[in-house]
């Protein structure tokens, strides 16, 4: 067995709008990984509960309000790094009130399911993407 290494818990969603499009954000320049896509989330602090993550990280990253009963889990990531294991939730949320507006300067855009494939992302990222094609 490897040595243990940390696990990060991180949440994400994928925000389904009216046209069944995902959203995808845009890792920025100066992260680890930047200039690949993912979906909106972000960590999990210490004794906060993932879904109370997910809404504070959705108001800080996006603008919009998204309420608990509408996260709906999806599936997750289970992910091994160099320096960490990433352990990610994936929900689906369709509801939220606001506009989405990139709050923190990334790139934003909205994606058919069937072309999810063709951004860049992490590689814990990209078998949800087989996933979510097969669900939408």
């Amino acid at each position: 067995m490897a040595d243990s290494i940390p696990i990060v818990l991180v949440v994400a969603v994928a925000l389904v709008d009216g046209d069944g499009r995902v959203l995808i954000a845009q890792r920025p320049e100066g992260k680890t990984m930047a200039g690949l896509w993912e979906f909106p989330g972000g960590k999990v602090d210490d004794g906060e509960l993932p879904e109370a993550a997910l809404i504070r990280e959705l108001e800080e990253e996006l603008g919009i309000d998204v309420s608990e009963n509408c996260l709906a889990p999806f599936t997750f990531a289970s992910h091994t790094y160099e320096d960490f294991h990433l352990l990610m939730p994936l929900y689906v949320c369709r509801v939220w009130d606001g506009t989405v507006t990139p709050k923190e300067g990334q790139n934003l855009k909205w994606v058919r399911p069937m072309k999810l494939k063709d951004f860049p992302m992490p590689p814990a990222d990209v078998p949800l993407v087989a996933m979510l094609r097969d669900l939408l």
